[in-house]
């Protein structure tokens, strides 16, 4: 069995364990002010992925551009901040890139995480290959996931298999577009990895841009990475089992719960050692909330039939579909 075919199985039964925990986590973990509600009639809005293999993992966004990508084939998407659409960009396939999880766009670059493969891409905005990458060959399996981007353009990923975050100095990750390749370099390890589970995922940086906060899918727990000395420390705040994709907007992050199918709002303390959660929500349609974006004053959503991918299971609905959210 080929370790990407191993690291989909445990992924496969780390989603089957948290489903069957998650509502009883949730009702633990969640105060009676931040259950879910559906956003007023109008207020969301659904923008289709335009494949029919898309299953968008992530999102991301700019001010030219919305981007999402298939974790089943590596095909990436975009279209212009409002389209009701997003059509074909980079043909699955194309420079290896044959799955697809976290994306960022970051000044002239696009960032794509390989996800089983092991794989990792940055390309111009105009689709050119700048560099790809390949995980360190240690025999086991790895999930690249997610990325973030520091204030001096340093790109952080984790690994949720692995308990280590990746670095891709600024300076390769805006090289001229030479299609190098490069095995990822790790920066810092991490603690507190369950083996056989799911771990890191989502990871955005602090607001003052010196520290990294990564989440955990199967915990559910939140970590601060501070760069200048590796420390990582546990953030006090509400376990939230399955979460996913983040972003962030001042002190505020915006977490996808991809087996609860909610979005949290959650605030951070002004140390960044404490974290409440603020509300939660979710809406008509949601399947499989893996990612998230910030857009101008809309939040936007996947909806990645993820656990369809993973089980082979029919399809919950032939049209691949974002969501569209008021930010507040």
């Amino acid at each position: 069995m080929s370790h990407r075919t191993t690291a989909q199985a445990t992924w496969r039964r780390s989603l089957l364990a948290l489903t069957a925990t998650s509502a009883a986590v949730a009702a633990l973990t969640l105060p009676a002010a931040a259950a879910p509600v559906h956003d007023r009639e109008g207020g969301d809005r659904t923008i289709t992925v335009n494949g029919g293999n898309a299953f968008p993992e992530s999102v991301a966004a700019d001010h030219h551009y919305v981007y999402t990508a298939s974790i089943a084939d590596g095909t990436v998407y975009r279209g212009r901040p409002g389209a009701t659409s997003l059509d074909l960009f980079l043909p699955g396939g194309q420079d290896g890139r044959t799955q697809a999880t976290g994306i960022k766009a970051t000044g002239d670059r696009l960032l794509i995480a390989g996800a089983f493969t092991g794989r990792f891409f940055v390309y111009t905005d105009t689709g050119k290959l700048v560099s790809s990458y390949t995980v360190p060959d240690t025999g086991g399996p790895t999930l690249v996931n997610d990325e973030t981007v520091t204030p001096d353009g340093d790109v952080y990923i984790t690994d949720s298999f692995r308990a280590v975050v990746y670095r891709i100095p600024a300076a390769e990750v805006n090289a001229p577009a030479t299609g190098a390749h490069r095995t990822l370099e790790v920066a810092y390890r991490l603690p507190d990895y369950v083996a056989g589970q799911s771990n890191g995922n989502g990871i955005v940086t602090t607001p003052d841009g010196k520290s990294l906060i990564i989440g955990y899918w199967y915990s559910g727990a939140l970590y601060r990475l501070t760069l200048a000395t590796g420390e990582v420390s546990r953030i006090a705040a509400p376990a939230l089992a399955g979460a996913d994709g983040m972003a962030r907007q001042g002190d505020t992050l915006y977490i996808a719960r991809s087996v609860t199918n909610e979005v949290d709002t959650v605030r951070l303390s002004g140390d960044e050692t404490a974290a409440a959660v603020v509300s939660a929500r979710t809406y008509p349609g949601a399947d499989t909330t893996t990612g998230v974006a910030v857009s101008g004053d809309r939040l936007l959503v996947t909806n990645s039939q993820m656990d369809t991918f993973l089980y082979g299971d029919p399809l919950t609905s032939p049209v691949f579909t974002l969501e569209s959210l008021p930010l507040r």
